[in-house]
């Protein structure tokens, strides 16, 4: 009886475990989903739909938000901002540039009106909005592009709680339950008119943020104590303004948090803010966040020079033998490449694609063509073989991954698209201008 009472244990045991690990890769915590590589493990995800079928649920969401969603268990968290009426005397920030002269890009709007920054949970089996809660209330520190919004960074969770930021306006943290435990200043973050893209990211004990401004005077990155939301550490950076999303990275041997600029790309040890290695920037405006396998790690430019570089990872001091390979064409402005595989898959923002050996940088392919002209802000992600690009008309075209191109598929949420998708509990959810969309059985 005790023999076989073991036996049993061990068999609850081992399925528990298994349960456990597979709920756990089920969630998609941050900007682009584990590890921020865009990539789910989960098989026979919903391959077909349209506006009239394949749609689980829609949800209507006020404001204006590029910020994709995040998930953990049956909960979906994403961001907006509301605009309100115009206020007399409010005005951005200046922006003096390294020459002196004052800089107003012509896409530049915003700080004019009140906004309303709010956090929103949803129910992920049934899209009802669970709670909703206003982070941040006034007149923004800075203007933002005009096809932009003032939420555009993807929030961050642990599953205890959640992370939003919202630039100059600051960090906040909430419990599950939508209790707001802590908020922080890290201070007047200017972006020269275009808006924060940058994400937070969850290391352990620490919620990490790039926080790049302006012409890289008063640049860092920061580490705060996610219980508390107390600075644990801080790294000064001379970079420019950055959009691009830091990685973690594991070698096999340490973590290396992955940052890109416009004039360096540097790691850091995630745990000290202690600087490890860098290398020469992308020397363009650094936008697309970068990808990663446990050798190298990829980062890339889309204008106004095109370039991606493969850089070996595990160095120390200013690297300049550790580049692998490097390719200067198909890159993207907005949208960030995605390894898959054996393979990195850049994008233009018209969703034309290149398919690039990982390790060679040989190209398997260059000029695959998507079946309608399209323009692209989402990233791309991927699953069981397959890549999904999402332009801003809404439509979702369904890539074969490998070396030779083949388009398995179109699909359409049937309204305009900016933020990447989320993949979780065999759905796939995608934020539309208006709804957020659930797609699955």
């Amino acid at each position: 009886m005790k023999k076989l009472y073991a036996i049993k244990l061990t068999i609850t045991v081992l399925v528990l475990t298994s349960f456990a690990r597979t709920a756990l890769s089920a969630n998609w915590p941050q900007w682009r989903g584990p590890g921020g590589r865009g990539v789910s493990d989960e098989k026979n995800l919903p391959t077909a739909w349209n506006t009239t079928s394949g749609i689980k649920w829609k949800t209507a969401i006020a404001g204006r938000g590029h910020s994709s969603p995040v998930v953990w268990g049956n909960k979906v968290f994403l961001t907006t901002a509301v605009e309100g009426e115009v206020v007399a005397g409010a005005k951005a920030t200046k922006h003096v540039m390294e020459d002196g002269k004052e800089f107003l890009h012509p896409d530049s709007v915003g700080a004019d009106r009140k906004h309303t920054f709010k956090v929103i949970a949803i129910n992920a089996d049934t899209g009802k909005v669970l709670w909703e809660r206003t982070a941040w209330e006034g007149t923004p520190y800075d203007n933002r592009h005009r096809k932009s919004s003032y939420a555009a960074s993807t929030p961050a969770t642990d599953g205890k709680m959640v992370f939003a930021f919202f630039g100059t306006e600051g960090l906040y943290a909430y419990d599950m339950n939508g209790k707001l435990a802590w908020k922080a200043d890290l201070g007047k973050l200017g972006t020269v008119g275009m808006g924060t893209g940058t994400s937070p990211i969850v290391f352990e004990n620490l919620v990490i943020v790039q926080c790049d401004e302006e012409i890289g005077g008063a640049s860092f990155i920061v580490a705060l104590d996610k219980k508390t939301g107390k600075e644990v550490w801080r790294a000064p950076r001379k970079v420019q303004v950055s959009w691009a999303t830091p990685m973690l990275v594991s070698n096999g041997k340490r973590t290396e948090l992955i940052t890109v600029g416009t004039e360096t790309v540097i790691a850091y040890d995630p745990a000290t803010g202690k600087e490890l290695w860098q290398h020469k920037g992308v020397e363009s405006n650094a936008i697309p966040s970068p990808v990663a396998n446990n050798e190298m790690v990829f980062v890339s430019a889309g204008f106004p020079a095109k370039i991606v570089m493969a850089i070996q990872l595990g160095g120390s001091g200013d690297l300049k033998e550790a580049v692998a390979w490097k390719y200067s064409k198909g890159t993207a402005y907005v949208p960030s490449p995605i390894l898959y595989g054996d393979y990195l898959y850049l994008t233009t923002d018209r969703g034309i694609l290149t398919c690039l050996d990982a390790k060679t940088g040989e190209v398997k392919y260059e000029g695959g063509r998507i079946p309608i002209p399209a323009t692209f802000t989402a990233s791309p992600v991927a699953f069981d073989g397959k890549i999904l690009l999402t332009s801003e008309d809404g439509d979702t075209f369904i890539v074969k991954a490998g070396p030779k191109h083949e388009i398995l598929g179109t699909n359409s949420v049937g309204e305009p698209v900016y933020a990447s998708p989320a993949i979780s509990g065999q759905r796939i959810f995608i934020r539309g201008e208006k709804n957020l969309y659930a797609i699955g059985k």
